[in-house]
C-alpha cells in the first residue's frame, strides 16, 4: 500500500528469485500483459437490476455465473450454448450483454438483437437492423435504437426504419461524434429520457480541407480523402438536431457565438423538456452552458459563463441525481481542481458540494433516491484512482478503502459497491463493500509473473525545473540488478495533456515490454512532467502557447537526476516517444543535442502548424495569434542541431497525426544534410496495432540497443 511517495522513499514490484524460471519473451511483453498475465478477476462484472445479485462471466465468456452481495458462491445463470439454442444465433461469448430487467438481457451481434429471458429459459430476435448501420445507441429501456448510415440518422422501432435525416451532401453528418472526439465527446446519438425525442450533433464540412491517405492496397494505389482541419484554417460548423417520434419533424440549434464554436456536453432534463449544452468559442477560453427548449430548439438562457486565459474545456455533460428533478450536478475546474457544482435551470448555484484539491474525474451514478452521487478521484496521492461518494449537502465519503487503482460498480439500490483494483503491490483484487464499509473479497489474484524473470520498478518524485513541483517518475532495473556496475539507460516519453504514465497500478502503469528491455541490460525510466494529467489546472496549463518547452525542462531534471545516481552511464542515454511523445522526443534530441544518444520518434507532431485545430487550438492558439510559440516549439527549426542517432516512425494512414508531419521534418534533415532513419508502417493508422505491434517494439528496441553502445 502507497501512503506518500517522496524522494527518500523508493517502492518495488518484485519476484522471488528463487521462483524465476521463464525468460519473458518481446512478444509476450507487448501482447500478453493483458492477456496470459493479466490478473484474474470478475470478467464482464454486472449487477442485476433492482436486486442485490450480479453476474459475471466464466469458460472464455461462454458461461454466465451469478451471485448475490451477501452470498459470494457462484452459479451457473446460463451457458452460451442455451442461448444460441433458443434464440437461434451464434454468439461466441457473453461480452456486451446488457440487462433489460431483472430477468431479462439482451445480445447484439451484426446488427441483429436478442432477448433472453434466463427464468423461462425462452429467447427471441427482437431487432435486426441494417448490416450497414453504425453508431447504433439504444434508449434506456431498450426498445428504440438510432443509428447512423453514411452521413445520416436513422431510427429503429418496432420492426420498421425511419430516416431522421436525408442529407443529399456527404460533408453534412448527422448522428456522428464531432470535434474529432474533444471535450469529452464519443458519440452523436442522445435519447431522451423517455424515448420520445432523440437529440443528434450534426457537423457541416464543407469548409474543412481535405487530406489524402493513400491506399496501396489498390491497383494502382488510390487516394482516400479524409476531412482534417488544421490550426488556423477552416473548421467544421455543428449544429444539434432534436427530431420529435410523434411529429416525425426536427429542429436545430446553432451556435449562439460564431458558426464554429463547439457544441458539446449535451444533457436532457429528467422531464424532457430541455437540453443543456455547453457552447465554447473556438479560442477555447470561453464557456457558456446553454438552456434550450427541447421542442422549439429556442434558447431559453445562459445558466453559466467560465473564462480562463488558458482554456476552458468542458468534459462532462450536465448531471441530473434525482430523477424528479432539474436541479443538476456542474463538473468544473474553476478553483484548480474539478470540482462538483449543485445548480438549478435558473442559474442559482444550490451548493459547491466539494472543494479538493485533488481531481475528480468520472461520475458512476446517483442512489436511487437520487440524494446523493458517486465518483472516481484520485484523493490527494495523484497517482491513484479511487471512488467516492457525495451527498446534495456535500457530505463527502471514501468509499475504497485500499490506495491503488479502482474500477467500482453500483448495485442499483445503492447498497452495494463491486471494488476491483490493483496497486504497486496487488496484483489485482475483487471485492464488495456494503453500507456499512465492510468488504468481503471475492477474488484476489495470483501473481502471474511469479515463474518470469523480471526486474523491479521503483518509484519516486524528484522537482520540476520550477524547483518546487513535485514530479513521479518511475525507474525499472533488471533482475540481476548490480549497484556497482554502469547501465544505459531508455527514456520512455508522453509528456503531453490527458496523459499520465505512472499510477499506483500492478507494475505502476508501464508496459510490459519495458520489463523485457530491462532485462537486456539497461534502466527504464519515466518522468510525468507539467503539463500531463490528473495533477490540476496550473500544473497542466503551464503549457499554453508554449508546448514542448516546461516539458522538455522537466525531462532534462529527470535527466539530472539520472546522473546523479551511481550505476547510471550518462554518455548511453536514449529516449522514446509516441505522438505527443514522438514530439517530445524528436524535441529532446534537437533542442538537447548533447543529452541523449539515440532517438525513437513514433508518429510525432513536429510542426503544430500541421495539427488538428480542437486540441491544437486549446494549448497553442493560432500561428497569426501566436507565431512565436509556434516557431520555438517546430523541431523543423533545429534540425542542425542533431548530433546522436534518430529513427523516425509513421503510420502512412494516419489520420490524427498525418504523415505530413514527418515528411517536412524529414525534409529539413535532407535540406540540411543530416542522415536519419525513417520507417513507415503501411496501411497502420496513428497507433500500430495487432501483430504488427510486435515487429514495431523489435524496430524501436533494436535500434536503441545497437545505436546506445
Amino acid at each position: 500500500m502507497i501512503k506518500r511517495i517522496t524522494l527518500a522513499v523508493s517502492l518495488f514490484v518484485a519476484v522471488s528469485t528463487s521462483a524465476q524460471t521463464q525468460k519473458l519473451t518481446l512478444e509476450q511483453g507487448v501482447l500478453q500483459q493483458f492477456g496470459q498475465f493479466r490478473a484474474d478477476g470478475m470478467r464482464g462484472f454486472q449487477w442485476i437490476p433492482n436486486t442485490g445479485n450480479y453476474v459475471f462471466y466464466a469458460d472464455g465468456g461462454r458461461k454466465l455465473m451469478t451471485a448475490s452481495a451477501t452470498n459470494k458462491t457462484a452459479l451457473e445463470l446460463v451457458a452460451l450454448a442455451d442461448v444460441n439454442k433458443a434464440t437461434g444465433a451464434e454468439f461466441k461469448s457473453f461480452g456486451g450483454v446488457a440487462f433489460k430487467n431483472s430477468d431479462t438481457f439482451i445480445l447484439t451481434s451484426g446488427g441483429k438483437s436478442y432477448e433472453f429471458n434466463f427464468k423461462t429459459k425462452t429467447g427471441k430476435l427482437i431487432a435486426e437492423l441494417p448490416s450497414e448501420a453504425e453508431n447504433t445507441t439504444w434508449d434506456e429501456a431498450r426498445k428504440v435504437a438510432a443509428f447512423t448510415q453514411a452521413n445520416n440518422l436513422y431510427f429503429w422501432k418496432e420492426g420498421s426504419v425511419k430516416a431522421v435525416t436525408n442529407e443529399t451532401s456527404k460533408e453534412i453528418v448527422s448522428g456522428a461524434s464531432i470535434a474529432r472526439n474533444e471535450f469529452g465527446i464519443s458519440g452523436g446519438i442522445f435519447w431522451s429520457p423517455k424515448a420520445n425525442l432523440l437529440a443528434f450533433y450534426q457537423k457541416d464540412e464543407s469548409e474543412v480541407a481535405d487530406y489524402p491517405l493513400l491506399d496501396i492496397n489498390e491497383t494502382p494505389g488510390k487516394l482516400q480523402s479524409i476531412k482534417y482541419p488544421m490550426i488556423g484554417q477552416k473548421s467544421e460548423k455543428p449544429k444539434v438536431g432534436i427530431y420529435n417520434l410523434t411529429s416525425g419533424k426536427s429542429v436545430f440549434i446553432s451556435p449562439k457565438g460564431a458558426s464554429d464554436d463547439y457544441l458539446t456536453n449535451l444533457a436532457w432534463t429528467p422531464d424532457e423538456k430541455y437540453v443543456l449544452i455547453a457552447e465554447v468559442n473556438r479560442a477555447q477560453n470561453h464557456m457558456h452552458l446553454n438552456l434550450y427548449d427541447a421542442n422549439s430548439g429556442a434558447f431559453i438562457r445562459t445558466i453559466l459563463e467560465e473564462k480562463s486565459n488558458a482554456w476552458t474545456e468542458p468534459e462532462h455533460p450536465a448531471f441530473f441525481p434525482n430523477a424528479k428533478s432539474n436541479n443538476f450536478v456542474w463538473t468544473s475546474e474553476q478553483d484548480g481542481f474539478n470540482n462538483f457544482y449543485y445548480y438549478n435551470l435558473e442559474g442559482k448555484l444550490l451548493k459547491k458540494l466539494t472543494s479538493n484539491k485533488f481531481m475528480a474525474r468520472d461520475i458512476i451514478g446517483a442512489n436511487p433516491s437520487g440524494t446523493e452521487f458517486y465518483f472516481k478521484a484520485t484523493g490527494p496521492n495523484p497517482t491513484n484512482m479511487l471512488a467516492y461518494k457525495v451527498d446534495l449537502k456535500g457530505k463527502q465519503t471514501l468509499l475504497t478503502k485500499d490506495e491503488g487503482v479502482h474500477n467500482v460498480a453500483i448495485s442499483t439500490d445503492g447498497n452495494f459497491v463491486f471494488d476491483e483494483y490493483s496497486n504497486h503491490s496487488t496484483p489485482g483484487k475483487s471485492l464488495i463493500w456494503n453500507k456499512s464499509g465492510k468488504s468481503e473479497t471475492l477474488i484476489e489474484s495470483p501473481n502471474k509473473y511469479k515463474d518470469v524473470v523480471m526486474g523491479s520498478s521503483e518509484i519516486k518524485t524528484i522537482k520540476a525545473a520550477d524547483g518546487k513541483t513535485d514530479l513521479y517518475t518511475r525507474l525499472i532495473k533488471p533482475s540481476n540488478f548490480d549497484p556497482s556496475k554502469k547501465y544505459p539507460v531508455f527514456v520512455y516519453v508522453y509528456g503531453g495533456p490527458h496523459a499520465q504514465l505512472i499510477t499506483n497500478s500492478y507494475l505502476d502503469g508501464a508496459n510490459l515490454w519495458m520489463y523485457w528491455m530491462a532485462e537486456q541490460g539497461y534502466l527504464v525510466f519515466t518522468v510525468d512532467n507539467r503539463g500531463s494529467d490528473n495533477r490540476g489546472v496550473a500544473f497542466e496549463s503551464v503549457i499554453h502557447g508554449r508546448v514542448g518547452v516546461h516539458e522538455i525542462d522537466d525531462q532534462i531534471k529527470g535527466v539530472e537526476y539520472l546522473k546523479s545516481l551511481p550505476y547510471v552511464d550518462a554518455n548511453r542515454l536514449a529516449v522514446h516517444g509516441w505522438s505527443f511523445g514522438g514530439f517530445m522526443t524528436t524535441s529532446l534530441m534537437l533542442r538537447q543535442p548533447d543529452v541523449f544518444k539515440v532517438g525513437v520518434a513514433g508518429g510525432p507532431v513536429t510542426d503544430w502548424k500541421f495539427y488538428e485545430i480542437m486540441y491544437g487550438e486549446r494549448y497553442m492558439d493560432t500561428p497569426a495569434e501566436n507565431q512565436k510559440g509556434f516557431d520555438e516549439s517546430s523541431t523543423l527549426n533545429y534540425v542542425k542541431n542533431l548530433k546522436g542517432k534518430l529513427l523516425l516512425i509513421h503510420g502512412t494512414s494516419d489520420d490524427v497525426v498525418v504523415m505530413q508531419q514527418n515528411f517536412a521534418l524529414v525534409k529539413k534533415f535532407v535540406e540540411a544534410q543530416k542522415q536519419v532513419d525513417f520507417f513507415p508502417y503501411p496501411m497502420h493508422k496513428h497507433n500500430v496495432s495487432g501483430r504488427d505491434r510486435v515487429h514495431l517494439m523489435q524496430k524501436v528496441l533494436d535500434y536503441v540497443i545497437e545505436n546506445n553502445k
